[in-house]
């Protein structure tokens, strides 16, 4: 069950980036996997550990380019990949010994699923005690969405991002735009990799942490969000701008109109 190193990009005379040495043992489905995509790019050993099937993104999320999706090709750039079904005491018994000499293990698929197979952060503790457990979720670990199944575009619409619209079937449906949580998360989750990491190696002890997409949404639209929360408060406390004659603005970009145009024009 050697790590097949077909999409691994490092070549002899490669510069030695950042991250060489760190090395972080993946278990992921679909988008999430982008939590480790930089840093595979600044030089980190990520191993992708895959079912017997494979992670099912090499099939789905057009386009599909000469058998092989888009996203897979993007989010999982740079790592290695190993094939363990982790039902079975022997393969466990192998994702054990890679943990032992990793610095991080990623679970980026609904909550719990290395728990629920007796791969928890207290096992994975017993053979690394300075390994980083990371999960990287929809809704996060507790509260009352934590079991539910979530896509990237949902995160969205709960974060107040983007609102749902009705076509003309009735159905609901989300407008096109770009995607946050899908794409903020990974980040949220990589910093807090880096951060663990670099504890662990000041003080020998690993660290549990989780970062959800919803919020990582949320968080990325803050500004809007808080200043819609503080003008709950008397105008008399909050205001706008002094150059607008302390007139409250929308929120955000939509305060904009009306202000600085920064040189975008309508071209042909």
């Amino acid at each position: 069950m050697t790590p097949d190193a077909a999409s691994d990009t490092r070549g002899a005379g490669t510069p030695r980036r950042p991250l060489a040495g760190v090395r972080i043992i993946e278990c992921s489905m679909l988008g999430p996997a982008a939590i480790t995509t930089c840093l595979a790019d600044l030089g980190a050993d990520v191993v992708k550990v895959e079912p017997p099937q494979g992670d099912y993104v090499r099939e789905m999320t057009w386009p599909i380019i000469e058998g092989t999706s888009l996203m897979h090709l993007h989010v999982n750039r740079g790592k290695r990949s190993v094939v363990l079904d982790l039902r079975k005491p022997e393969a466990v018994e192998v994702f054990l010994e890679l943990v032992r000499n990793a610095d991080a293990v990623v679970e980026a698929m609904r909550p719990g699923g290395l728990e629920r197979r007796g791969l928890g952060y207290d096992k994975l503790r017993e053979v690394n005690p300075r390994i980083v457990f990371i999960t990287i979720s929809g809704y996060g670990m507790t509260g009352p969405y934590k079991d539910y199944p979530s896509h990237g575009i949902a995160y969205d619409t709960w974060a107040g991002v983007v609102k749902p619209e009705v076509d003309e079937d009735g159905f609901t449906y989300i407008p096109e735009h770009v995607s946050i949580g899908i794409n903020a998360g990974p980040l949220f989750g990589a910093l807090g990799i880096l951060s663990g990491i670099i504890e662990a190696r000041a003080t020998g002890q690993g660290s549990q942490m989780e970062v959800a997409q919803s919020d990582a949404a949320a968080a990325i639209d803050w500004l809007r969000s808080e200043t819609y929360k503080s003008y709950e408060r008397p105008e008399s406390e909050v205001t706008g701008n002094k150059s607008d004659n302390y007139a409250r603005r929308a929120p955000g970009t939509a305060g904009m109109k009306e202000g600085v145009r920064y040189n975008i024009y309508e071209s042909s």
